[in-house]
């Protein structure tokens, strides 16, 4: 498996009244993956984000942060080394954007040049315009777009790890969706190790290179790639998580690739579909044809890989769903 950039070991979390919100977790997450974890209210799952920056203190075990135990860091440190980012954002409302987003930069005495490149360089990341948003305040922004300037404040000082507490959950469903898929982007060009807490299991499937389903206490039902956790759900709880859209959601997260494509023929005539697109997009556009064919296109300038029916998105679906349960076991395996 990959180089591990948090390892929970046997860490417990008990409350003065007596409460177990989390009972004896041990988990890893690896350098430059997204790790959701997901779970009904109560499971624990905000609490393990907590401890990792130890807004929580953990009353047992050990946290690992680039191979450092957390408990022996400075408190104040160790979350400066984090970017945080939350569902009410939390932005400062007599700042304004610039000045939000350069808050942890502030803190570790950057000079002004290097802030203000830096707050520039990352509202066009999150798609803000600086000339356009960085002299208004939070009130003057949309759910949006706050939770935009939210991302692009956790990511200031480029930390290696962010976490994330349902960062979208309070944007409408439409914005919520460009805003996961922004997110995607900037993850995949920045490589930060990412642990991002969520309820939803479309957003989790969506988002997540694995999931972490998350039962009371901190139990962790399964951990394993979306893919695996919507074919094979390892416990009545994961199931009941996943509930019937499990298909519709496999067909959302998995790609039309090369191998699933018949080789020959042209564009005349037909729909085409980019390799790479969703089986969900394929799935509809063989649909919508009258031969029951669309022709696979590829580059700038359209160029005809080959050709794709239904029988060619139900062989990719197999294929994912195989490949899924392999790397699956595979990883299990490797950590012994």
């Amino acid at each position: 498996m990959a180089d591990a950039a948090i390892v929970f070991e046997h860490v417990r979390k008990e409350y003065p009244d007596g409460t177990v919100a989390v009972e004896d977790l041990s988990l890893e997450v690896e350098e430059h993956e997204i790790l959701a974890l997901v779970g009904p209210s109560g499971c624990g799952k905000s609490t393990t984000l907590r401890m990792t920056n130890r807004l929580v203190e953990p009353s047992g075990g050990r946290i690992l942060v680039g191979g450092e135990d957390v408990l022996a860091a400075d408190p104040v440190r160790l979350r400066r080394s984090m970017g945080y980012a939350i569902q009410n954002v939390g932005l400062f409302p007599h700042r304004t954007v610039a000045q939000n987003v350069a808050t942890v930069p502030g803190l570790q005495r950057w000079d002004r040049k290097r802030t203000r490149d830096r707050v520039a360089e990352l509202l066009e990341l999150v798609g803000l315009a600086p000339d356009r948003y960085a002299n208004r305040y939070p009130h003057e922004l949309s759910g949006g777009e706050q939770q935009r300037v939210g991302v692009a404040r956790a990511l200031a000082t480029d930390p290696p790890v962010l976490l994330m507490d349902e960062p979208f959950g309070a944007v409408d469903p439409a914005g919520r969706r460009r805003l996961q898929a922004e997110f995607w982007r900037i993850q995949r060009d920045l490589g930060t190790t990412v642990m991002f807490v969520t309820h939803d299991i479309d957003e989790a499937v969506r988002l997540g290179d694995r999931v972490a389903v998350f039962s009371r206490g901190g139990h962790v039902e399964q951990l394993a790639d979306p893919v695996e956790i919507l074919a094979r759900p390892a416990s009545d709880a994961v199931r009941a998580l996943v509930g019937d859209g499990a298909p519709v959601r496999l067909l959302g997260i998995t790609h039309v690739e090369r191998g699933d494509v018949t080789a020959g023929g042209t564009a005349d005539g037909l729909p085409t579909v980019e390799l790479g697109a969703s089986l969900a997009h394929a799935l509809e556009a063989v649909a919508e044809s009258q031969s029951g064919t669309v022709a696979v296109v590829e580059g700038a300038d359209g160029r005809v890989v080959g050709m794709l029916d239904a029988s060619g998105v139900l062989g990719a679906l197999r294929r994912a769903v195989d490949a899924g349960v392999m790397s699956a076991d595979a990883r299990t395996a490797g950590r012994g």
